[in-house]
């Protein structure tokens, strides 16, 4: 393996079970291809499966042998999410790899979800606890089963856990919004690692973020931005995908790592172990999230 990790770099995947959420497009679509590619059976747990359909063919297109399913899953809906972990869990005894990929990011107006819950924390966290609650026990049997979540450079803007007022009913702000969901991402990732291993289970969980790529996600950007300069600044989203895929794949990653790009301030490059900032090692803070949406979303976890 050379000191630049490459997608080359990720190993065979055969017999692994992966699921991909929010992979019909950006990020997760180039991390489910190159999981695909490289011989999981891949399930693309998408929000619009005609959409979905159109990803799995492309990937099939590129890779003839890949084994792609596809799983409807909104997660800005619990009812959708506990109904995708059913049918998940009965389609799947095993799952090697779920990647907690989906998001929504600055959000322009305050929207909620279909349970009342502030769009971007509702989407990209409290959507991804449930469903990983809801799967942990076909993960937490299989030797070398990894859970990753996909963060931002966003959890250091401006970032807290709004605690007193989670769903911004007063003063929304979408960059706030935004940067208290990635740091809930982060939270969530090191509170389940230290109860994973005070269980002394195979699982691990870690965490990743694509640094500045060019996706849909981008669709929200300030418009002080202009487009062009975005367009210099940003990565393509196959390397984007890449801290995800080695925190995924690469044998030597530890539980509670966070890979992110290794050029200069985190914007592109090639992924490394990176840091996050102090408030989200906060253990306090940690624990009290994670008994936040235990209740918000009525999932308990069985570590």
């Amino acid at each position: 393996m050379g000191s630049k990790w490459t997608a080359a770099d990720i190993p065979d995947q055969s017999g692994r079970t992966a699921i991909v959420t929010g992979a019909n497009s950006g990020l997760g679509y180039d991390t489910a291809a190159a999981l695909a590619d490289k011989g999981a059976q891949v399930v693309l747990a998408v929000r619009n499966l005609d959409k979905g359909t159109e990803a799995k063919d492309r990937i099939k297109t590129a890779s003839p042998n890949a084994i792609v399913t596809l799983q409807e899953l909104d997660l800005s809906s619990l009812d959708s999410v506990r109904r995708a972990a059913d049918e998940l869990r009965a389609a799947h005894p095993r799952i090697d790899l779920l990647i907690n990929n989906a998001g929504v990011m600055y959000v322009p107006n305050r929207e909620l979800t279909k349970d009342g819950f502030e769009m971007q924390f509702g989407t990209n966290h409290l959507g991804h606890f449930a469903l990983t609650g809801l799967l942990l026990d076909h993960l937490l049997p299989v030797d070398g089963s990894r859970i990753v979540t996909v963060s931002s450079v966003g959890h250091r803007l401006m970032a807290r856990i709004r605690f007193e007022d989670p769903h911004f009913e007063t003063g929304y702000n979408r960059v706030q919004a935004y940067g208290q969901s990635k740091l809930a991402n982060l939270l969530f990732t090191y509170e389940l690692q230290r109860r994973l291993k005070l269980k002394g289970a195979p699982t691990i969980a870690a965490a990743a973020h694509p640094g500045f790529s060019d996706t849909e996600l981008m669709r929200y950007i300030p418009g002080f931005v202009p487009d062009f300069i975005w367009k210099i600044v940003a990565q393509p989203a196959s390397m984007g995908a890449l801290p995800t895929l080695r925190a995924a794949t690469d044998p030597g990653v530890a539980g509670g790592q966070y890979y992110g790009p290794d050029g200069i301030g985190e914007v592109k490059g090639h992924p490394k172990v990176v840091a996050s900032s102090g408030q989200s090692h906060n253990e306090d803070i940690q624990r009290r999230l994670w008994t936040m949406s235990e209740e918000l979303t009525g999932v308990t976890y069985p570590v």
